[in-house]
């Protein structure tokens, strides 16, 4: 099964026997509140036009638990995900297509949870909002509770020791931009830099100017060039969990699988006694 789906695919299910859950998690990471922007509403941005019948999911309180030693995104507390996911609708049987406002990175956050978890057909919308040509709706629905029940470990997560000891023996990807990786510049985390051993891969690098993903062969030569050869066990860790969901569904969609940190360097940075290495080298 492909992690992703089309816009006109989508419109294709949408309207057969078996149509997907639809879940809207449009999100903004905002690092500019000291210029007195207002943060983004996803809400407010859901119920002002959705595709038809989708459930908004609200990625900080829902598909994470509150900011704290293990990161600005840490897992959410699993019976409250499930909760959430059946009052949207979910239940094993029947897919579900997840979609933010276009750069990707919240919809993958939930595939991933949902993955996780043990749903069997989970996939995104490929450019997410952005892509999507049909109609939109402002009613907010109201779907039949549904019956998924969350099993936790279907897919690799890593945690900070984990971590550190993947970029040691596999590959571990960070999915942050360059300069972050670099540790020339730290918009939020208290110090810039990297996991010792992970090697630079942005996510943005991942698709195209339309924000759909480039090629499956494309992103599996990209992963291989970068060192995720036959054999070697692969993860991939960003600032909070969020974009390096986003690796990870790329990473899929080459065919790779990953393990998740979901911790990032949001949990790695916020303890002095972890090593931090900065500059454009790996170690």
């Amino acid at each position: 099964m492909n992690a992703i789906i089309s816009a006109s695919d989508l419109a294709s299910v949408l309207a057969g026997p078996n149509p997907p859950v639809l879940l809207d998690v449009r999100w903004q990471l905002s690092v500019a509140k000291a210029a007195g922007e207002p943060p983004f509403d996803g809400r407010a941005a859901h119920e002002s036009g959705h595709i038809p019948g989708a459930v908004y999911v609200d990625l900080d309180r829902e598909l994470a638990s509150a900011p704290g030693s293990n990161g600005r995104h840490p897992l959410p507390d699993v019976e409250e995900f499930g909760a959430t996911m059946r009052r949207a609708g979910v239940s094993a049987g029947r897919p579900v297509v997840v979609y933010d406002g276009g750069q990707g990175w919240a919809a993958a956050r939930a595939w991933w949870l949902l993955r996780w978890t043990g749903h069997p057909d989970v996939r995104v919308l490929d450019g997410g909002l952005a892509a999507w040509e049909g109609p939109l709706e402002t009613a907010v629905p109201e779907p039949a509770e549904g019956d998924f029940s969350p099993a936790p470990g279907a897919v690799a997560l890593l945690d900070a020791d984990g971590a550190a000891a993947l970029a040691r023996s596999g590959v571990l990807f960070d999915a942050r931009a360059g300069e972050r990786y670099r540790g020339e510049v730290e918009p939020i985390d208290p110090v810039g830099g990297h996991i010792p051993g992970a090697v630079s891969a942005p996510t943005t690098e991942n698709v195209g100017p339309d924000g759909r993903f480039l090629p499956a062969a494309e992103l599996q030569a990209r992963f291989k060039a970068l060192g995720a050869a036959e054999g070697k066990d692969v993860g991939v860790y960003c600032g909070s969990g969020v974009s390096a969901a986003h690796e990870a569904l790329a990473l899929a969609v080459a065919g790779i699988p990953a393990a998740l940190y979901v911790g990032s360097w949001s949990e790695w940075s916020a303890d002095p006694s972890r090593p931090v290495a900065v500059g454009p080298d790996p170690q």
